[in-house]
């Protein structure tokens, strides 16, 4: 039962982790663009050879 005294916190600070990065990374325009990087492999690069 002593150990719900340290794990519960931990998952706090786990989530509260992971909410902060998303919010960072949603600030930083990680997610402005989903559809452009997925179809880039499709097109020939014209200066590669």
């Amino acid at each position: 039962m002593n150990v719900l005294y340290f794990l519960i916190p931990l998952a706090m600070l786990l989530a509260i982790g992971a909410v902060l990065t998303f919010v960072w990374a949603v600030r930083r325009g990680q997610f402005d663009d989903l559809e452009t990087p997925a179809i880039r492999i499709l097109y020939d690069d014209e200066g590669d050879e």
